[in-house]
């Protein structure tokens, strides 16, 4: 499957948010590109900054394709943010590193136009580069926390600084099997599948750093290149344990900052952008938009079926 299997939604001016969109060449030579959202904008005011990159295990889906224009078009009008969905080339044809150094170039080009004097104007015009967001579900999350960590000891262009991370459902793996992925084995055989495609070696090991932020000799999240952190976990997803390991090794490391997550009961892998308009997508979506406005604690996490716990929670089997 390739991008093209996911359909393509061109970008538009939606009616009911008025969130405007609009496709974008990032860089020329390698074809990576990018969606931009931009909300209905009140007195020329500046727009926190979202970059953000898709799920698909490295291999397949698109930031044209229909679930992730509706997505990001319904989080740009909630949370009234400027959104850059990067489209990244993908495995078997580009392993990795590849699409890290597509998402990572992707940064640089939006952070070229912090001085205001960049080629897209939209850019230039309406975002806040004293409030830059990486996030991404799934492979996204995954590329979203290794160039936060990149992050943490590079300095990017116009010296920009990464305020926040949210991990949606990230894709990590390991060695060494946890209790939910002995649980769900299909869909961690899925995950391995996926791995096996994109990783440098098709026998890459799942203690990759990459893949695995927790195993021996990876660098510390102390060196996490942010101050706050938002994870998304759902009950019925094989990654479910490893998403609070990484929240709990986190939150007991060195790094300066707050982490929070949300696990969403009876919520399989991809409920918040497949689900977008369920429940507990919902609710989610609403936790992600306060965490872009610096209101983590005016939304209401106590609703059926949601779990929700700040830094000061332990990790719980």
């Amino acid at each position: 499957m390739h991008k093209k299997d996911f359909g393509f939604l061109p970008p538009s001016t939606d009616s009911e948010t008025g969130v405007s969109s609009k496709d974008v060449v990032v860089v020329s030579e390698t074809g990576v590109s990018a969606r931009l959202y931009l909300p209905e904008v009140i007195d020329n005011r500046k727009l926190p900054l979202l970059i953000y990159f898709h799920g698909g295990g490295f291999c397949v889906e698109s930031a044209f394709s229909p679930r992730y224009h509706q997505y990001l078009s319904a989080l740009a009008a909630l949370a009234n943010v400027f959104i850059v969905s990067v489209e990244y080339r993908l495995a078997p044809d580009h392993r990795l590193p590849i699409p890290y150094d597509d998402c990572w170039d992707a940064i640089q080009w939006v952070n070229s136009h912090s001085m205001g004097d960049g080629p897209e104007t939209w850019l230039s015009n309406y975002a806040n580069f004293e409030k830059v967001f990486l996030a991404g579900d799934s492979a996204g999350a995954n590329i979203a926390h290794n160039l936060a960590m990149k992050a943490g000891n590079m300095q990017l262009v116009g010296d920009v600084k990464i305020l926040g991370v949210v991990l949606d459902q990230p894709f990590f793996l390991g060695e060494e099997l946890t209790s939910s992925e002995i649980r769900y084995p299909d869909m961690y055989a899925m995950a391995g599948m996926f791995w096996h495609y994109s990783c440098p070696s098709e026998t890459g090991s799942k203690d990759c750093v990459y893949i695995n932020p927790l195993a021996v000799g990876a660098p510390s999240l102390s060196c996490l290149g942010c101050s706050q952190v938002l994870i998304f976990i759902a009950e019925k997803d094989s990654g479910k344990d490893r998403g609070w390991l990484y929240y709990d090794t986190l939150a007991k490391s060195k790094w300066d900052g707050v982490v929070e997550i949300m696990e969403a009961k009876g919520e399989e892998h991809g409920f918040v952008v497949n689900r977008s308009t369920a429940e507990q997508a919902m609710t989610a979506m609403k936790l992600f938009a306060s965490f872009l406005n610096k209101e983590k604690n005016s939304i209401e996490t106590s609703r059926a079926g949601i779990l929700f716990r700040p830094v000061s929670a332990s990790f719980q089997t």
